[in-house]
């Protein structure tokens, strides 16, 4: 995967947070249901997501183990 550098205002399908950080879209969708995965932007039927809380979330559930709590 070739690495790119995008502002972190940028918004992202859920295909392109597949593509570029490995969150599929069924995690994606099952998530927003819950309501525990990355901060979501809707945009009419679109949904969309700032690569910055994509980052923040994710940083937000880096653990020393496997039997660390992660957080919601």
């Amino acid at each position: 995967m070739e690495h790119q550098t995008f502002s972190p205002d940028r918004l992202l399908s859920r295909v392109e947070v597949d593509h570029h950080f490995g969150l599929s879209r069924r995690f994606l969708e099952v998530s927003a249901v819950r309501g525990d995965g990355p901060p979501m932007v809707k945009i009419g039927r679109s949904v969309r997501y700032r690569i910055g809380d994509l980052h923040d979330w994710i940083a937000a559930r880096r653990v020393s183990s496997t039997s660390a709590g992660v957080p919601n």
